[in-house]
């Protein structure tokens, strides 16, 4: 014990150890500050000035004229200085950061890290001995009882000692966390009055990581990522599996490709219905849009005269030239998602119908109308040379991927650089508040309803593409519940404002994956539907769960 006291570190003996690197980096930080005194911190503040001027409406066109005049004078003879002593400010920086190299971790850091370790493990040792102690007390009190309250009593007393002294463990181990954190972070402390917190990439990655260490709680990152680890366990006994039963390996180039060309339209419909949940809403109806969509673009590309009426009657789109046949059928895909979205919307929106109800109206009314109009039939195949134009291989390489990627990347746009992408995420996580910051609450959800029916057009256009048709009303059946599933498992909170567009990605990813896996596997689609179910519960679950521990 004595020898693990000799190790660890007063408070005193720390400032000591420190106390030579603060005395030689403050003595050239307090040369670099003298030399920004004329020149950077000049420029800063001129600068700042000079915003405040512009922003100023008590001043007259001429006054705000005059006082930048003056002030950009003011900001050039700073800047001349700043370039005057740029090149010493740099030296002295580099000094500085070479002292820190040599010397921080070596006399002071590792020093610290030591003792830090070492009053661990007294504190673990205390805890352990207290425990002890508490235990034989609590034997010794029991043995001098025969009242069956007074027994209860003590045992009750011992429980809550044993809590306090647990409470008392974590509460120093925490202190000790924090000791070596601190320590950890002076360095950077440093070098952020240094170089006037223009850190390096590699000095970010270090203090991410370091940070991440220092928040990270074993229950919230099992919240966040235990399905996944689940999820990943069960891919790789797949993939065990399937050589083993089938005598054909999982991971082949061709099986990644299938699985991404697969994944690829579905994309287009989580990334839709995506917005819809960021809001708190979801959309029972894409499955009958991806019926419809592919319904509509199977007739406009079809392969010769319609071989099925449309309310009795028979299209023939042969004398357009195919390439116009192709736009028009992405357009008529787009605009008939997007004018049953809208309406479902319309009516989230105004009357605050919960969208469950609106767009199982959808789901119902699109179903019926096409059943009806088409009399549940296939329309068959498209022209052939339609999927080579829209999406062609590239050396075996499904271009149907690239039309995916393009989708993510336009939709991360708008989520993340856009005004009504920030107005998504208000609106999602507390409308109310949204209404009196003065957003539109009506705007943004018809805008998230639209953005939806587009995708689901393109989504169901580039299915038709890659099936070469055969486009009835049954199709897509299901598939709302796979692109709200991707959603959910992706991270897609149903409570509202909180998602990413890299979660959807992942979220399809895995479904597919899964299902194609169990596929080749020969498992049985019911019990494909089993594994769905339980994969979306257990989501739900522990999105709830980081939902309450919010709360």
């Amino acid at each position: 014990m004595d020898n693990i006291n000799s190790k660890t570190l007063t408070a005193e003996q720390e400032m000591q150890l420190r106390k030579p690197i603060e005395d030689y980096v403050g003595g050239i930080q307090e040369e670099i500050d003298s030399l920004r005194a004329d020149g950077s911190n000049m420029v800063v503040s001129l600068q700042n000035e000079m915003d405040a001027v512009k922003r100023d409406h008590a001043l007259t066109k001429e006054e705000k004229a005059v006082r930048t005049a003056n002030i950009r004078t003011s900001l050039n003879k700073a800047k001349a200085v700043e370039d005057k002593n740029k090149e010493k400010i740099s030296g002295l920086t580099a000094k500085a950061e070479a002292y820190l190299k040599a010397h921080f971790d070596k006399d002071y850091y590792q020093a610290v890290k030591g003792s830090c370790a070492q009053e661990k493990e007294l504190a673990r040792r205390k805890y352990a001995d207290n425990m002890a102690m508490l235990e034989q007390e609590h034997r010794s009190t029991l043995a001098k009882l025969s009242d069956r309250k007074e027994i209860k009593n003590e045992k009750y007393v011992y429980k809550n000692r044993r809590f306090d002294a647990k409470m008392e463990l974590e509460k120093e181990l925490a202190q000790i966390k924090d000791r070596r954190h601190a320590a950890y972070v002076w360095k950077y402390h440093l070098i952020d009055m240094l170089r006037m917190s223009k850190f390096t990439f590699l000095d970010r990655r270090a203090q991410k990581w370091e940070n991440y260490k220092y928040t990270f709680n074993r229950r919230t990152f099992l919240l966040q990522n235990g399905l996944y680890i689940a999820i990943i366990l069960i891919f790789i006994a797949l993939c065990v599996a399937t050589p083993i039963v089938k005598h054909v390996p999982l991971l082949t180039y061709n099986n990644i490709l299938n699985i991404l060309q697969q994944a690829s339209p579905r994309m287009f419909l989580a990334l839709g219905v995506a917005g819809l949940i960021l809001l708190t809403g979801t959309d029972l109806s894409i499955g009958r849009m991806v019926g419809m969509g592919m319904t509509t673009a199977t007739i406009i590309m079809h392969q010769g005269i319609n071989t099925g009426a449309v309310f009795g009657h028979v299209f023939d789109f042969t004398a357009m030239p195919v390439g116009l046949r192709v736009i028009f059928a992405l357009v008529m895909c787009i605009l008939l998602c997007t004018f049953f979205t809208a309406i479902g919307g319309f009516f989230t929106a105004k009357f605050k119908m919960h969208p469950f109800i609106s767009t199982m109206s959808n789901m119902l009314v699109i179903f019926g109308l096409v059943t009806y109009a088409t009399k549940g039939v296939s329309f068959g195949a498209i022209e052939p040379s339609i999927p080579k134009m829209i999406i062609p291989r590239l050396n075996g390489f499904p271009t149907i991927i690239l039309w995916a990627v393009a989708a993510i990347v336009i939709v991360w746009f708008i989520w993340n650089k856009t005004t009504f992408g920030k107005n998504l995420y208000a609106v999602g996580g507390n409308p109310e508040a949204a209404a009196v910051s003065g957003i539109s609450v009506f705007g943004v959800t018809m805008g998230a309803f639209i953005l939806a029916g587009i995708l689901y057009g393109f989504g169901s256009w580039l299915e038709c593409a890659r099936m070469v048709g055969s486009g009835s009303a049954a199709y897509g059946q299901g598939w709302e519940m796979d692109a709200i599933a991707a959603c959910v498992v992706g991270g897609v909170s149903f409570t509202g404002g909180i998602g990413k567009i890299s979660g959807v990605v992942v979220g399809v990813l895995i479904f597919t994956v899964l299902i194609y896996s169990l596929t080749i596997l020969g498992i049985d689609t019911n019990l494909q539907f089993v594994f769905e179910g339980i994969i979306i519960i257990t989501a739900v679950t522990l999105d709830c769960l980081k939902y309450v521990q919010k709360k």
